[in-house]
């Protein structure tokens, strides 16, 4: 088998293109290129080809795995069902998950703390913090700490409650604001307690 062409610069993606005789083209990272000594014209037997192959699958979901953790919060499981959702084998992006995981890239329990103070900033309730960490598939022994000094959050609704009701008197707008701080994760009994102290009536919003 032959490399037939070896583009000389990386695309956007930071792959180099070979393209072989047989009619195969692969998308390589450098150090794939350089750890396989790659150049136009080269030779490779079945067995290089083959490993070949799997050296640009490993390195593949090492990449991406990088791609993703640098641009969002995952977790170990996150990550690893990201990856497979993208294309990557399953056993390769076990593998770089174990690599992220070795090389200090990767850790549920701070993934867990970021989450957390995350949805702090955002000013969510508890319960969308939660919501969180079950998306971002943290294992549920880990909630408990990261949860652990989450604020009540009501001094963030009382302010929520008087920039969005510019008429109290009207059900409808404290209706719609009661709504709003309930999706963000609030507990209705804690909004109630708001409301009351803003001195707005309550009585026409029983909990469910």
């Amino acid at each position: 088998m032959r490399i037939e062409k070896l583009s000389g610069s990386p695309d956007r993606a930071g792959r180099y293109h070979a393209c072989f005789d047989n009619g195969d083209t692969l998308r390589l990272y450098r150090q794939t290129v350089e750890d396989f000594g790659l150049y136009p014209g080269m030779e490779m037997t079945d067995e290089d080809y083959s490993r070949l192959l799997l050296a640009a699958a490993q390195m593949s979901a090492k990449m991406r795995a990088v791609r993703i953790v640098s641009a969002s919060s995952v977790s170990k499981r996150d990550l690893e069902h990201r990856l497979v959702q993208k294309g990557e084998d399953p056993e390769q992006a076990k593998a770089a998950v174990r690599w992220m995981e070795d090389m200090d890239l990767l850790d549920d329990r701070k993934t867990a703390e970021q989450i957390v103070n995350r949805c702090i900033h955002k000013g969510y309730g508890l319960m969308r913090a939660k919501q969180a960490l079950y998306e971002k598939q943290i294992p549920k022994h880990l909630w408990a700490d990261a949860l652990a000094d989450y604020p009540d959050q009501e001094d963030y609704i009382r302010e929520y409650l008087c920039e969005k009701l510019s008429d109290p008197a009207d059900q409808k707008q404290v209706k719609k604001a009661i709504d709003a701080l309930i999706r963000r994760g609030h507990s209705y009994g804690a909004i109630r307690r708001q409301l009351e102290k803003l001195s707005l009536s309550t009585q026409d919003f029983l909990e469910d």
